[in-house]
């Protein structure tokens, strides 16, 4: 087969949007330049509305109607970025999937870089963060400190200083896509899958334009599904503390039975005794949230509901027929 009759691959760059009018047209300007200048692949953009509520839907539909490599999907209301980008790599078409920001903290002009690690045989391109431009210390200072912890009690990888900006080859999107866990942790899943991966180091930009969406809250949301979902370690070091705590309390029992047999010594008052039962009292309350937290994830895996509707893909309103299961 001549080369110039050779089938063109196709590369989906998938774009998660929450409330991101004021960036979007400036995206589609870079990914413009980026897809014209490498015409030996196809590519499209698949734009994911997660139930925005500003005129983010209606910018997206005005650049499908200039610009056909322009694909969109509406959710049919804001269900949080990891559903959003589960929904994309349904609806993705790509012999590979590039899921990048809206905001352009992460620079689209990496992607030819990705596409030629991905013609060299890896499956999972990664872009790593040297520097996080934008950022606050304490957030900087939080993240290294939850990604410590997470890599100490997991028996996993986990990715340092990486986000979602990456290119996945399409047996890794088809992994991901088994993958139906309805409270999802995809940073983590990333590095669960395995296969062959490869790390490209770049400096992260301030937001283009608009607000952050991710507040502490969220993040710390984020943190405990990172955990309750990779490790049960939580739950270990409950049993351990615990049996600690129950050690310790025998412990001073006896002390205190040695004393007033032997020395006559009274039992301490009220105050200590207090201490002691709000002590005791908070520690059984914290595993009890402990407990609570998994629980509650089975509780969630168990309902079997579907992880998203779709109200519209690109022109057409969508029926859910397959429910996507």
């Amino acid at each position: 087969m001549d080369i110039e009759n050779k089938v063109k691959k196709l590369v989906t760059i998938l774009v998660p949007a929450y409330n991101e009018e004021d960036v979007l047209n400036m995206l589609y300007e870079r990914l413009r330049t980026i897809m014209d200048e490498n015409s030996n692949y196809d590519f499209e953009v698949l734009l994911v509305n997660d139930g925005s509520k500003d005129n983010t839907l209606k910018i997206m539909q005005n650049l499908r109607a200039i610009d056909q490599r322009i694909c969109y999907l509406n959710l049919s209301r804001n269900y949080g970025k990891e559903t959003a980008m589960i929904a994309g790599l349904d609806y993705s078409k790509g012999d590979c999937v590039i899921i990048i920001d809206a905001d352009l903290q992460d620079p689209p002009e990496l992607i030819p870089e990705m596409l030629k690690y991905w013609e060299e045989g890896y499956d999972d391109v990664y872009a790593k963060r040297k520097s996080r431009s934008g950022e606050s210390f304490l957030k900087k200072f939080t993240s290294k400190m939850y990604y410590k912890i997470l890599q100490s009690v997991t028996n996993i990888e986990i990715q340092k200083d990486t986000g979602d900006f990456r290119l996945l080859d399409r047996r890794c999107v088809e992994a991901l896509r088994s993958i139906r866990e309805s409270q999802r942790y995809t940073k983590g899943l990333f590095s669960w899958i395995g296969y062959n991966k490869k790390e490209i180091l770049f400096d992260r930009d301030p937001r283009a334009a608009g607000k952050t969406k991710w507040n502490y809250g969220k993040l710390i949301n984020l943190s405990f599904d990172g955990l309750t979902s990779f490790t049960t370690a939580p739950l270990r070091w409950s049993a351990i503390i615990g049996i600690l705590v129950s050690l310790a309390g025998f412990i001073y029992m006896l002390v205190i039975i040695l004393k007033t047999l032997f020395y006559g010594v009274d039992v301490p008052g009220y105050s200590s005794t207090m201490v002691i039962i709000l002590f005791l009292g908070g520690i059984q309350l914290i595993f009890l949230g402990v407990i609570g937290e998994y629980l509650g994830r089975t509780f969630y895996e168990t309902k079997g509901r579907p992880l998203y509707f779709i109200e519209r893909y690109n022109d057409e309103k969508e029926t859910n027929k397959h429910l996507n299961k």
